[in-house]
């Protein structure tokens, strides 16, 4: 899967520094069911995407909705397993991320990100 980093313009803050992205139709489907955790600065970013659920999740997520010019246009902090529906009208992508990291770097709806190439240590 390939690697991204999520930042928020905004608020000069990074969401995520190692961010695997979903696109194709099974990798979306299956997001983070199956795992224990998302580690801090670990996220998924699923692309096209515009409402989630944690049906089978076994840990509280925070979501990230945002739109075609990279503006966030929804949030939901700590989704619990087993919930049927987030999302948010005029998304293109959400970033789920570890419970927290919304409050942790302040986003806010109207905030502005930036996907770039995750730089990867040696």
């Amino acid at each position: 899967m390939t690697l991204v980093r999520v930042r928020n313009l905004t608020r000069e803050q990074v969401l995520a520094e190692r961010c695997e992205v979903a696109r194709s139709f099974l990798a979306r489907g299956r997001g983070l069911i199956g795992r224990d955790a998302l580690a801090a600065g670990e996220g998924l970013l699923i692309v096209p995407c515009s409402s989630v659920h944690s049906f089978f999740m076994r840990f509280p997520i925070d979501v990230v909705f945002v739109d075609r010019h990279d503006q966030v246009v929804g949030l939901t902090e700590a989704m619990p397993p087993n919930r049927p529906y987030a999302g948010a009208w005029g998304a293109r992508y959400v970033v789920e991320l570890p419970s927290g990291a919304i409050a942790a770097t302040g986003t806010r709806v109207g905030d502005v990100l930036r996907v770039e190439e995750a730089h990867t240590r040696p």
